[in-house]
């Protein structure tokens, strides 16, 4: 793997991290027994403000993460004209029913929501040229199958540099609808890319999944908010054919649920440390597909309350290991289980996510580089990995300019002195004040300022 590098850029005014350049994270000296707040949710925040920008009128939207991510949304949206307010954590929209400023050069950081989800909200309008650029690793990820489908439903959007990958530039020149194929295997949100635009078409879209949806959750996210929107569209429960009839987004006032990503990595805390953890503003009915990683630490010894308002778990002595399991669903917490796994009684084998590959960072290779650098013997996959049980040593380690890789390999300081992360700042894109929370539920954390 190669050193440590990140992309300052995209650090947002909204990252506390800009200064730090390492963390050393510690065990507690007492057995940790707590509670958390978390921040919204990443997924469905930048799906509200996009949908909330293309409605015609004034939505209010309650409960977003203000992270680098929702940053740079917000920074992308003001620069094409629309009016956003915000406070706290609640912001005020005026949307302009798909009319954009006519010219703009965006930068939109390393948010993958965005890249997938812009570039089809500006096609659609009659007029206009832009140009998007994005951080150097999200410069590094594909986007050529969503590029292409949108092009097939009428879109004019180019390369600026390698063909497949950001920058691009975006002409204004309306989405005419039609039938169009596209793989799901890759990423879920090039579907979501295609649907949120698609009520403005000037014909319905038929969009035909040609293979498999990685996580079909997050594409119900996106139906469900449309719907919720006034958008129409028609879907089976495979999600293997939709069609979207021409409609316009009506605003809304919402509020959005805790991330049930950022939760999981408490909730691991709590298994990892024999402690007890509850989430004050989230339960187990969510439609978030990552709560399941619930199931999975019950499966390894812990006890789970499912409250009305909240999810509590208490961990377990010894974590039960010795088993193989599909985490395609719920891809997010490959490198959360992954983290845990050396502390178990047997191995644990995680398979069908190759598609993490091509996120922030190769995950499946980060995390294997890091167990490795940890003294725990794994074996790489092309589609997963496999952990043993093992001591991990002392180490300073890479982050990869990835929050999953950060707030992952923090866990492991849970449990052992000695484990440092360079480029902490990197969870800004996720939960900017990570290590706070951690420090706040009895975690020793030293920050380097570089």
């Amino acid at each position: 793997m190669e050193s440590n590098q990140f992309d300052e850029r995209a650090r947002s005014p909204w990252s506390p991290l800009a200064d730090v350049k390492t963390v050393m994270v510690s065990p507690s000296e007492k057995r940790m027994n707590g509670s958390v707040t978390i921040p919204g949710s990443k997924s469905l925040t930048n799906r509200a403000l996009i949908i909330s920008a293309l409605a015609n009128g004034r939505s209010k939207i309650t409960g977003i993460l203000k992270s680098d991510d929702s940053y740079w949304c917000i920074d992308s949206l003001r620069k094409l004209g629309i009016e956003i307010e915000i406070r706290d954590n609640t912001v005020f929209i005026e949307g302009k029913g798909g009319e954009w400023n006519s010219s703009s050069s965006l930068y939109i950081g390393a948010a993958g929501t965005i890249a997938r989800f812009l570039p089809g909200a500006l096609a659609l309008s009659n007029n206009g040229a832009w140009e998007i650029e994005a951080s150097e690793s999200m410069s590094k990820r594909p986007i050529s199958p969503l590029i292409d489908a949108l092009q097939e439903l009428g879109a004019d959007i180019s390369y600026l540099n390698e063909m497949g990958y950001y920058p691009i530039s975006i002409k204004g020149k309306e989405l005419s609808g039609g039938h169009v194929s596209l793989s799901g295997k890759l990423s879920s949100q090039f579907i979501s890319g295609i649907l949120i635009p698609s009520p403005y078409a000037k014909g319905s879209v038929n969009l035909n999944i040609k293979d498999y949806i990685v996580q079909h959750s997050y594409v119900y996210l996106t139906l469900q908010l449309m719907e919720k929107f006034g958008a129409q569209v028609v879907y089976d429960n495979k999600l293997e054919k939709i069609v979207i009839n021409p409609s316009h987004y009506m605003p809304q006032e919402l509020e959005l649920e805790a991330d049930a990503s950022t939760a999981c990595y408490f909730l691991a805390l709590a298994a990892l440390t024999n402690g007890k953890i509850r989430i004050r503003n989230l339960t187990y009915e969510t439609k978030q597909p990552d709560i399941k990683m619930v199931d999975i630490l019950k499966r390894m010894g812990c006890n789970v309350t499912k409250g009305p308002s909240f999810i509590e778990l208490e961990g377990a002595a010894q974590l039960k290991g010795g088993f193989e399991i599909s985490m395609r669903e719920m891809s997010d917490q490959t490198l959360t289980l992954a983290a845990i796994a050396p502390f178990a009684d047997g191995p644990i084998t995680i398979k069908d996510v190759e598609h993490i590959r091509y996120h922030e960072s190769d995950r499946i290779s980060a995390i294997c580089y890091s167990l490795t650098e940890l003294g725990i013997k794994v074996e790489e996959y092309r589609d997963g990995l496999k952990v043993y049980p093992g001591n991990p040593k002392p180490a300073l380690l890479h982050t990869f300019d990835d929050h999953r890789v950060a707030m992952s390999l923090a866990l492991i300081g849970s449990k052992i002195e000695g484990i440092s992360l360079n480029d902490p700042g990197c969870v800004s894109k996720t939960c900017p004040h990570f290590f706070d929370m951690l420090e706040n539920l009895g975690l020793k954390i030293l920050r380097t300022k570089g």
